[in-house]
């Protein structure tokens, strides 16, 4: 009887590099989060950003146009928040700092009248500049359906970004700084 050799063994397949496939995760990550985000801004609309008339937490009463005459050459945000939103209060942070830096109105979202947000505003300690928008018309202008939405303005008017949900920081300060070259 014979025995016959034994079969050498398989040699190993060689690792794909991690890298790769972390690559391929981020893409998907970054796809995924435009398309929800393309997706909750579908109804906003696009060029010259609606004015309207608001009451301020202080009382009195602007427009969006005056408002931003008032910084004039320099891109603005328009916040929309809320008191009742769970991420608005997260976010209450990031946007505090930025408007040191960037002019943002902050728009109170079905939120109460003006002396219900300004409580709420001292309770948070938050010294923003913002409008009353307590029946949520100001935000159907904008298309809006959920808060937290950050709008940015270059200045000429032109809506530049739309942010909704969750942003941080960074993401609020960059997106500023790019409206702020107009293009």
């Amino acid at each position: 009887m014979s025995v016959s050799p034994a079969a050498p063994p398989p040699k190993p397949t060689p690792a794909k590099p991690r890298w790769r496939r972390w690559l391929v995760d981020i893409a998907l990550i970054i796809l995924v989060v435009t398309g929800v985000q393309l997706w909750q801004s579908r109804n906003v609309p696009a060029g010259l950003a609606p004015d309207f008339d608001a009451v301020m937490v202080d009382g009195s009463s602007t427009r969006l146009n005056d408002w931003r005459r008032t910084h004039p050459g320099q891109a603005v945000g328009l916040y929309f928040w809320a008191e009742w939103c769970p991420v608005c209060s997260a976010q209450q942070g990031s946007v505090d700092t930025v408007q040191g830096s960037y002019p943002v109105l902050t728009v109170a979202m079905q939120s109460g009248d003006a002396a219900a947000v300004k409580r709420y505003l001292n309770e948070q300690q938050l010294d923003w500049i913002t409008a009353i928008d307590a029946d949520g018309g100001i935000a159907a202008q904008y298309g809006l359906r959920g808060v937290p939405a950050l709008i940015t303005i270059a200045p000429d008017g032109q809506i530049r970004s739309v942010a909704i949900g969750y942003t941080t920081e960074i993401g609020m300060r960059l997106r500023l700084w790019w409206a702020g070259f107009g293009l």
